[in-house]
């Protein structure tokens, strides 16, 4: 099994910044893709950001794109979203998702962490 743990979560004023991490352990993590999705109260869950197992490749949402980054560093088994520019609707909590596939579907992930909120103020 792969197990994974979100940090970084908080409250953050609008036009900030805010940095969530995902560590991982168990096996293969090294070759699995590792996606962060968000979900707000009463909406669907949103894709954010994928990383390819060897870090080459990255795909980011218009919603997103410019302001999010995703990074993955095998050494310390973790992956991060940088996050800036933040807005109130950005408000969600956040997950990272492992599993075999590149893919911007949430349904193609297998492991998933417990979440971290993130709340952006006006």
């Amino acid at each position: 099994q792969v197990r994974l743990v979100e940090s970084g979560g908080g409250l953050v004023q609008a036009g900030g910044s805010l940095r969530l991490s995902c560590a991982a352990s168990g096996r293969a993590f090294s070759n699995y893709a590792v996606g962060w999705f968000r979900q707000a109260p009463g909406k669907e869950r949103e894709f954010l950001a994928v990383i390819s197992w060897n870090g080459e490749s990255t795909d980011y949402p218009d919603s997103v794109k410019g302001r999010f980054t995703i990074s993955k560093d095998n050494a310390k088994n973790t992956v991060h979203l940088q996050m800036t520019s933040l807005k109130p609707e950005d408000t969600a909590v956040y997950y990272c998702a492992a599993g075999p596939d590149y893919s911007g579907r949430y349904s193609t992930y297998n492991y998933w962490g417990q979440g971290t909120q993130v709340t952006v103020s006006s």
